[in-house]
């Protein structure tokens, strides 16, 4: 394992024989105490006989090198991904970002707010033989302990998972007071063991939404490419404003994120163009292209990174958790 001195923001790049790095070398890692280790951001082919975890080791983008610090300013991060509208990658999007924050050894907790249960399935999760699930948590059946499930794919990621039971969950909320905050209380407990925790939203604005909302600090919008995408995104803002004004003061945009991007329909630009002009909100410079192997992902219960860490998808996804991590 090579690393890197950090002192006075400077870095001397020496592996741990003390000899010079050559170029090209291959860095991979975190922060632990005095010593960053980070990887060095280059072009890799992989054999056809590599394992999953030896393309993630290698995994690398171009141009500059990454440092991966455990920072402390954003340790217990909680961000909703949330739109109204179904079928715009927002399943897709929070379970590829947690895998690949995971990837950049952050330790990441995903929530699945969503009866459908996707997100868990889409990690190889048998959503039917969870034990607890969030349900569990959410009508008070069990602690939030009893319903982490660890190292799920990562060694630094776990996973809250859920299935259909969750969508009587509202039913049993009518009479309860403080009905909003039940996952936020919950996740007080917790979050502070976690660099990230991404809470993958249904499509609704539902009491299941309005308590993620009302628990994370950022909110993440995914907008597919598409006109009708664009409806409904005036009504979430003022939900996330009413939430803001009334449940949890200190929420804020983490800002908008295209998918299903086709380079090849004027479309896709135009509805970029046009909610950059009109949207005052923050724009994640990453866009996510359609891509058929993102598609493929979570019928092998593998995030993309896992499943295919050469395809486009896999580095959209890497591009974004590299501006998430870097967030100011």
């Amino acid at each position: 394992m090579f690393h890197v001195e950090h002192e006075q923001l400077k870095i001397q790049k020496k592996c741990s024989t003390g000899d010079n790095v050559p170029r090209g070398t291959f860095f991979y890692g975190i922060l632990k105490k005095e010593v960053l280790y980070c990887r060095k951001d280059a072009k890799k082919r992989y054999s056809s006989q590599d394992t999953h975890s030896q393309k993630c080791t290698f995994r690398v983008n171009c141009n500059k090198i990454m440092l991966f610090s455990r920072n402390e300013d954003i340790m217990g991060r909680i961000i909703a991904v949330a739109n109204q509208k179904g079928g715009v990658g927002k399943t897709t999007t929070a379970i590829n970002l947690a895998a690949s924050l995971a990837e950049y050894q952050k330790n990441v907790l995903i929530i699945d707010m969503d009866p459908q249960g996707n997100t868990t399935s889409g990690f190889g999760v048998d959503k039917n033989e969870l034990e607890h699930s969030l349900y569990d948590l959410i009508t008070d059946n069990c602690t939030i302990q009893e319903c982490i499930l660890k190292n799920v794919l990562f060694d630094t990621l776990s996973l809250i998972g859920s299935n259909v039971n969750l969508s009587g969950a509202e039913i049993e909320l009518i009479d309860v007071e403080r009905k909003e905050f039940i996952l936020k209380d919950a996740l007080d407990e917790i979050k502070d063991q976690y660099d990230f925790i991404v809470i993958d939203c249904p499509p609704s604005l539902s009491m299941l939404t309005v308590n993620a909302l009302s628990a994370a600090d950022t909110v993440l919008v995914p907008i597919q490419c598409e006109y009708y995408a664009l409806e409904g995104l005036t009504q979430l803002l003022h939900t996330i404003n009413l939430v803001k004004s009334r449940l949890n003061p200190d929420l804020e945009m983490e800002g908008v994120v295209f998918t299903m991007y086709d380079a090849r329909t004027n479309l896709s630009l135009q509805v970029v163009e046009n909610v950059k002009d009109n949207l005052q909100e923050r724009v994640y410079k990453t866009i996510i292209p359609r891509n058929v192997r993102l598609a493929e992902a979570p019928s092998h219960g593998l995030p993309i990174n896992l499943y295919d860490a050469r395809s486009t998808g896999a580095e959209a996804y890497h591009q974004l958790a590299e501006e998430v991590i870097n967030r100011e």
